[in-house]
């Protein structure tokens, strides 16, 4: 199974403390995501694993929650008719909007060591009762690119490329609650029709 565990930073032996006490340290976010990106870009073809006389690498691994954090914490996922926040505190809240109606959602989000993400929100329509909705992803790593899919049949589908692919689903994936203002606005469309 292929590893994407980052490593926590190792404590300074006294003697290692005088050496280097000048010399800029880069914050542990810069190199956990370079070290994710690194051991993502480190898988290889079954071809290219022959090729350097090895065994090939398994089919498919699975990432931690901890390296899944790093995809969603604080980040927004734009969806062609809305989007969702995923805050650090694990809340979340979400907004879709067509021409017939418009919908928020507030809620939780968990993560687990066998690679699922699972978003449990309550939506509120202009057109339904409010109701809690459980919805869950999968995702794995193969051949260095992390996929994803709906539970519980959803079909496997790129997630991450290792080397960014534009149809990438993280490039729907923005720092920030970036579409913080579109929720108010769809909150207070739903809360003037209920």
């Amino acid at each position: 199974m292929l590893s994407l565990f980052i490593p926590a930073a190792r404590k300074r032996l006294p003697s290692e403390q005088a050496e280097g006490a000048g010399r800029h340290r880069p914050d542990n976010h810069a190199v956990r995501m370079l070290l994710l990106a690194c051991g993502m870009a480190s898988c290889v073809t079954p071809d290219a694993a022959a090729a350097q006389g090895s065994a090939p690498p398994p089919a498919a691994a699975t990432p931690t929650a901890f390296e899944l954090q790093l995809f969603y914490a604080d980040r927004t996922w734009n969806w062609d008719d809305g989007a969702a926040y995923f805050a650090q505190d694990r809340r979340m809240r979400a907004w879709t909007s067509t021409p017939d109606a418009a919908s928020v959602a507030e809620g939780t989000w968990h993560l687990s060591n066998d690679g699922e993400m699972c978003m449990n929100l309550v939506w509120r329509s202009t057109t339904y009762a409010p109701k809690p909705i459980r919805t869950c992803f999968s995702h794995r790593v193969r051949n260095g690119i992390v996929e994803q899919r709906k539970e519980p049949d959803g079909q496997w589908y790129s997630f991450r490329h290792a080397s960014g692919d534009p149809a990438d689903e993280l490039k729907k994936i923005q720092a920030g609650d970036t579409r913080g203002a579109d929720f108010e606005k769809i909150q207070k469309l739903v809360d003037s029709k209920s």
